[in-house]
């Protein structure tokens, strides 16, 4: 967005163009993500355009167009399956990104209420799940209906799916005779992995990220896929009641535990937007720890009257509001560093790291580039990070910020181990029984061995295959991997002399390979 004109720049004829292409784009983005389970953008960017569609019609309220993005919820429901109309609108939230915001949101409410800017008044906290959102409605105790959100106003009917799901309860004893329970369908990160390594057993493309993953299985139109699939629900809000079920926000995502639903246990009550703050920064730290996703925390008035005297605006409650984590960052745990050789014969050093999204995307490798990244320096040995090191057992900061290979950005230093120890290069090359050496004047180590290593022949040989070279269709790093591996491919010359060296042992051996069939 940097090569955009700013808003306050802007003709009219400008503003009525920007806001044309803004429409088309995040129209394509709400299908994309909400209809097609398959993000054509990451959250930030979209948060950004929103953001700057909303900033254009502030200006230039004139402008605002029928199909306006502001108004709009969610995407309309998946053919294929019938509709459910909510009794309720389900609304999305107004987003928070900097404390501040946090700050002037609370202050807007008490100015709205009438309350004193230094009076206390107690909202609710808790994690705002990655998933999607579900609409489960109970009539006397029995689960009559399950729908998505949608649109905002009507959603798939995927009532079959969601029975299959064990958090969420078929019956109900001592609820309300109306009671549509709201909450968010999800899958754990241990659940996604083992997730993905079926799909590809199977041959079929993995999932990005484990939001993906739970939207597409809930959003089938065959129930015993979705059966199949390790699918879990947390309850945080409810629709159409025919009776209240408590005073205050708390007090009734404490009925729907006691109803037998799953609530998150990060849940608390504040009284005043530092504590917010702080429970948000707590979260933030301790997310890689969760074992699933979430992408900010959710604050929202606890005493219903409150709420009811607040009301909504057309899209979003005045009441509560969603403080999204940066999209490109997340903390994690570095639970090991290793070596890898590239093509060159340059030995790089990679992070292994607890899994966690970023930017949509589960990461659980980032590069530390070279020795003096790893203590802190840059090439010219000018402190990086403030001089810190990095150190297995360290929480890092992850980055993407646009880069296909994640990067450190940060040490939390208060969370080192007392017994770390500095990384130390020479001697982890002498634990993998690498030989090398760094001439002087150079950043990066190098492989000084007499014996050729596998590492090193299977990256020259990904690198002759790739688009920047032979661009070789259907061979690919992994086919390049499994081929060196049976010995049918050491050198560049034998790729060119596979179809006359192989006989129909070696096809039907190739034909078994994990991706690969009769075809390929």
């Amino acid at each position: 967005m940097a090569q955009d004109p700013p808003v306050s720049d802007m003709s009219e004829d400008q503003a009525r163009s920007e806001l044309q292409r803004l429409a088309l784009a995040l129209a394509q983005a709400n299908r994309a993500y909400h209809h097609d389970d398959s993000p054509s953008i990451d959250d930030a960017t979209f948060d950004r355009l929103k953001l700057r569609n909303a900033q254009i019609e502030q200006r230039f309220p004139h402008l605002k167009r029928k199909d306006s993005p502001s108004d709009q919820i969610g995407a309309k429901p998946k053919e294929g399956f019938c509709k459910i109309r909510h009794r309720q609108p389900m609304l999305s939230l107004s987003n928070a990104f900097e404390a501040k915001d946090v700050e002037d949101f609370v202050a807007r409410l008490k100015k709205f209420l009438n309350l004193k800017p230094q009076s206390d008044m107690r909202m609710t906290a808790e994690p705002k799940i990655d998933g999607l959102s579900l609409a489960v409605r109970y009539e006397k105790g029995q689960l009559v209906h399950a729908a998505t959100r949608g649109d905002g106003e009507t959603g798939e009917d995927v009532t079959a799916n969601a029975l299959t799901i064990a958090d969420i309860p078929k019956t109900l004893s001592g609820a309300p005779d109306i009671l549509e329970v709201r909450g968010e369908v999800y899958m754990t990160h241990a659940d996604f992995a083992a997730l993905n390594v079926a799909q590809e057993q199977a041959g079929q493309k993995p999932f990005s990220n484990p939001r993906n993953a739970a939207a597409g299985s809930l959003r089938q139109l065959d129930a015993q896929v979705t059966k199949a699939r390790p699918l879990l629900f947390f309850a945080y809000a409810w629709g159409d009641l025919s009776e209240p079920l408590a005073h205050s926000q708390s007090e009734a995502v404490a009925r729907l535990q006691a109803l037998g639903f799953s609530t998150n246990p990060l849940f608390i009550t504040c009284d005043t937007s530092e504590e917010l703050i702080s429970h948000y920064r707590a979260v933030e730290m301790a997310r890689a720890d969760l074992g699933y996703d979430i992408d900010g925390m959710v604050y929202k008035v606890d005493d219903l009257a409150l709420q009811a005297r607040l009301g909504f605006r057309a899209t979003t409650p005045r009441w509560a509001i969603a403080h999204k984590f940066p999209a490109e960052l997340a903390w994690t745990e570095l639970l090991g560093i290793d070596i890898q050789v590239g093509r060159t014969g340059a030995l790089s050093p990679v992070a292994r790291l607890n899994p966690v999204t970023v930017g949509g995307v589960v990461v659980s490798n980032a590069t530390l580039h070279n020795e003096d990244y790893i203590a802190g320096r840059d090439s010219k040995g000018q402190s990086i990070r403030g001089g810190k090191d990095i150190r297995v057992g360290d929480w890092v900061q992850i980055y993407r910020a646009g880069d296909v290979i994640p990067k450190i950005a940060d040490v939390d230093l208060a969370r080192r181990p007392a017994d770390s120890r500095a990384f130390d290069f020479a001697e982890k090359l002498k634990q993998e029984g690498i030989q090398g050496q760094r001439a002087p004047g150079d950043a990066i180590w190098r492989y000084s061995g007499a014996e050729p290593l596998a590492d090193l022949a299977i990256e020259s040989l990904k690198h002759f295959v790739s688009r920047q070279a032979f661009d070789i269709e259907g061979l690919g790093a992994k086919q390049i991997e499994q081929f060196y591996n049976r010995g049918w491919i050491r050198s560049f010359e034998d790729i060119f002399t596979l179809k006359a060296r192989f006989g129909p042992g070696q096809l039907q051996q190739v034909s078994k390979l994990e991706g690969w069939g009769e075809k390929s």
